[in-house]
């Protein structure tokens, strides 16, 4: 498929429609993405003509349902550049795939004085669970704080690293775009025997992924923030990590064997899939990585790139000091999320106005409320940027803000 936004707008239904009477411009693809239409009749045929329960029937109809799924693993193992399908585990989210984590290993080999390092970046869903383990076994939760520009500053890192067992950092901030290097956390951490865990939501969906040149040891990513089905994460792990990772929860699929003394686990991945599992949200994300396969990752970076680079230049020559942009303005380090402040109007009152000329944004913390304390702020206004999104969704988020400061200056 050539790279022709036009195009590609016409592969996403909804993106036809119309809000408030105007076009839509829907620019809130960090909350989530919008589905193309190839997603949705994957979903709808799996129901109509495969929809059986997956590994536990021996008729025809099971067995297609459970190569259907078994084959999107191995697309998303593909997609990652994963040696082994096996180490793809499905969840319901990244949150539910962070929480496996934490839970499982960590809870099996972190103790009193162990320490879990994140960047002041993260997400509330890569704060939580490490906060819970703070207070059920004792471990330290460390912070790598942020430079004026909002990258992470490295220059106490030797430091930092002292005791610590894991480095848990987001690919990509959901809130000022930053893109930390991953691969100098994840050496780092190695070289003083820790783990690294990449919070990917924001990643995946955006550029080229390889867990093995990122170099980390899990990779936590949700299939709705990447043109799939509402429902189902993925978390990638090791295969040597996740073989001696106790199972997270119990029952159905992650078992071999059960009496009434025990049980015995299955093997990876299904010793971590208790249940029937998201069968249908499996196979649309499936369908998600053939379509974005079928773009082109690199394509999508590089049409993401340019575009964020037209919008920063567009709202500073639009706005000036009235519009503040949080984050790096390099796009090299950065990907296509613009928290702004615009004036001393509210957010969510921004956000309401944006919404009358049909432009959708998202207005808040964001799930990030450390971050938020650091940038002195309680909320911001982000518009996200996908492949879907061209000059001319800029051009009427920049009118709607417009209109914005003359409804209000009123």
């Amino acid at each position: 498929m050539s790279f022709d936004v036009s195009d590609i707008k016409k592969d996403f239904p909804l993106l036809s429609c119309e809000e408030h009477n105007d076009s839509l411009i829907y620019l809130d693809s960090a909350a989530t993405s919008q589905k193309p239409q190839k997603v949705i009749d994957v979903v709808s045929s799996y129901y109509e003509e495969i929809n059986a329960n997956v590994h536990r029937g021996a008729y025809h109809l099971a067995e297609k349902a459970t190569t259907a799924m078994e084959d999107a693993r191995e697309k998303i193992s593909d997609f990652i550049k994963s040696e082994r399908s096996e180490e793809i585990i499905f969840t319901k989210n990244a949150t539910e795939s962070i929480n496996l984590v934490a839970k499982s290993w960590g809870a099996a080999n972190l103790g009193e004085g162990d320490v879990v390092l994140l960047s002041s970046l993260e997400h509330h869903a890569n704060i939580v669970p490490w906060h819970q383990l703070a207070e059920s076994q004792g471990i330290e939760v460390r912070w790598i704080p942020l430079t004026e520009s909002g990258l992470l500053d490295l220059t106490d890192l030797d430091r930092l690293l002292e005791g610590v067992k894991l480095v848990a950092v987001s690919g990509a901030s959901n809130v000022l775009g930053t893109v930390p290097p991953v691969r100098t956390l994840a050496d780092a951490a190695h070289a003083v025997g820790a783990l690294c865990l990449v919070d990917a939501s924001q990643y995946v969906p955006h550029r080229p992924t390889d867990v093995e040149e990122l170099g980390c040891d899990f990779l936590a990513f949700t299939g709705h923030k990447m043109c799939g089905p509402t429902g189902i994460g993925v978390l990638w792990g090791r295969s040597d990590l996740l073989e001696q990772m106790p199972p997270f929860l119990g029952g159905g699929e992650m078992i071999l064997d059960v009496t009434q003394e025990g049980f015995t686990a299955n093997t990876i991945p299904w010793k971590f899939e208790a249940g029937t599992p998201p069968i249908s949200e499996i196979v649309g994300l499936g369908a998600a990585v053939d379509y974005l396969e079928s773009v082109g990752m690199n394509n999508v970076l590089e049409h993401e790139r340019t575009l964020t680079t037209y919008a920063l230049n567009t709202l500073k020559d639009r706005f000036g000091d009235e519009l503040i942009i949080h984050g790096p303005h390099d796009v090299s380090v950065r990907g296509g999320v613009l928290s702004m402040a615009y004036q001393d109007i509210h957010p969510h009152d921004v956000s309401q106005v944006l919404d009358d000329h049909g432009v959708c944004v998202r207005a808040g913390h964001h799930c990030a409320k450390p971050l938020m304390k650091l940038l002195g702020v309680g909320s911001t206004v982000r518009a996200s940027l996908y492949l879907y999104n061209d000059e001319s969704d800029v051009d009427a988020l920049a009118d709607a803000l417009e209109a914005t400061g003359k409804f209000f200056s009123r």
